[in-house]
């Protein structure tokens, strides 16, 4: 739990579709904080493998997960929020390392409505097949690990405005 006056960093978490980065980036104007984009950390050989819809294994996403640490630490006088999928307990652990007192707000949603969302989406490079293959190893977080979970079946203002509520006595 982050102490006042400590800035705050905080990773939005969730499978592909669930608008980690839509809510990571009203959230961190929200609080005023930088808001950083997990998917542009990605080495081109991670971009590649999803873009031909292979899923990366936990080896092709170390060097992407030690890019987001360091963004993290990085950010560590300032505080941000970071969209990253963060689909296992020991890829948070590795977030961890980059900021001690991580905020984690894991966003969820029902398959069908993640894949519509995805079938909806231009511009991207992770297709809508490797949603599954997401679904499969994803870990939620634990009651140690403190994270807010919120579904993201609402629009992204209201689930903005929940966190907000939820985020207050540690952004304040």
């Amino acid at each position: 739990m982050s102490r006042p006056g400590v800035p705050v960093t905080i990773v939005v978490m969730g499978v592909s579709g669930c608008g980690k980065s839509t809510v990571g980036c009203a959230l961190a104007a929200a609080l005023g904080l930088p808001f950083i984009e997990g998917d542009e950390l990605h080495p081109p050989r991670n971009v590649a493998l999803m873009a031909a819809g292979t899923p990366l294994t936990d080896e092709d996403r170390l060097d992407w997960l030690q890019a987001v640490a360091a963004a993290l630490a990085g950010a560590a006088d300032s505080g941000a929020v970071v969209a990253c999928s963060a689909l296992k307990r020991r890829y948070r652990d590795m977030l961890r390392s980059g900021a001690p007192a991580l905020r984690l707000v894991h966003l969820t949603g029902e398959p069908a409505l993640l894949a519509e969302r995805l079938q909806r989406r231009s511009g991207h490079y992770m297709p809508a097949s490797l949603l599954q293959s997401q679904l499969d190893i994803l870990e939620p977080p634990q009651a140690d690990e403190a994270a807010i979970t919120l579904d993201v079946t609402a629009a992204p203002e209201h689930v903005v405005a929940a966190l907000q509520r939820q985020l207050e006595p540690a952004a304040a």
